[in-house]
């Protein structure tokens, strides 16, 4: 005979995977659910983490327990940073994502803040100047509604943006179409770039603010963006909860031989 948590918990399992404990659902407090006779304190308590180890809810301190949203939000790869999203309209990249997942977003989701800071070794390397250089970081958090998905600090150079909207920490994009458009309007027009992905454990801080469930890891992002002549214009640091993404991309499968016939 399974013991009682198991049992609970596969009851609330049931429930959520029929719909009737819907994505955002609350489930009852553990006090209530001590109450009402389904067992002790500790088993209840087992029964929320095993559905959280189970991926289907999630812990947080202020709002309780709640049901998982079943689709993983795509991050879309290259597609995101279609010049004709952002140049040509307003579909800066975490809308791009939004969009292509069929979920609803609002510009204000993005929040940011704006500094001058000295460039560590991570960002020095990234940016190509000394350690110890005077850059902007512009950072941001990204929520979906009231949860957030991630976050995003952009280090520029002085002399790319300064007078610019990107230094400006009004929420939300930094204008119609974003940083790039910025930088395109300043003449700095992206041209490609360099995406790098480690996941990792998550650190006291990065579990409080991205509200993260025990043993949840994270997917940090390191994005180096470059003009067509190889000036880098930006260089960011992402870090994602895992679970809140599914990461896709779509490319041109090369052929570097017949690229070389091509040029003999």
């Amino acid at each position: 005979m399974a013991p009682k948590w198991r049992d609970l918990a596969d009851r609330f399992a049931e429930q959520i995977k029929s719909g009737q404990l819907p994505p955002g659902a609350q489930l009852p407090q553990i006090r209530e659910l001590v109450e009402a006779g389904e067992g002790s304190k500790e088993t209840v308590h087992k029964a929320f983490k095993a559905l959280e180890a189970e991926g289907l809810v999630t812990s947080t301190r202020g709002r309780g327990t709640v049901v998982r949203p079943r689709t993983a939000l795509k991050r879309l790869g290259i597609a995101r940073y279609d010049k004709a999203k952002w140049r040509d309209g307003d579909e800066v990249a975490f809308i791009a994502d939004r969009v292509a997942s069929g979920r609803a977003y609002k510009r204000n989701e993005q929040t940011q803040t704006v500094s001058r800071v000295e460039a560590d070794s991570l960002v020095a390397e990234g940016l190509g100047v000394p350690v110890g250089s005077e850059v902007y970081a512009r950072a941001r958090l990204v929520k979906e509604g009231v949860q957030p998905t991630h976050t995003l600090t952009s280090y520029y150079r002085p002399e790319h943006v300064e007078g610019t909207r990107i230094v400006d920490p009004t929420p939300g994009p930094a204008g119609r179409g974003g940083g790039y458009r910025v930088l395109y309007d300043a003449g700095y027009e992206i041209d490609h770039m360099r995406e790098a992905l480690f996941a990792r454990v998550p650190t006291t801080d990065e579990v409080q603010l991205l509200q993260l469930p025990a043993s949840e890891p994270v997917v940090e992002l390191h994005r180096t963006t470059y003009t067509a002549d190889g000036t880098v214009v930006e260089f960011a640091v992402g870090v994602h909860a895992a679970s809140r993404f599914a990461w896709e991309y779509d490319f041109k499968v090369p052929d570097s031989a017949q690229d070389k016939k091509g040029q003999e």
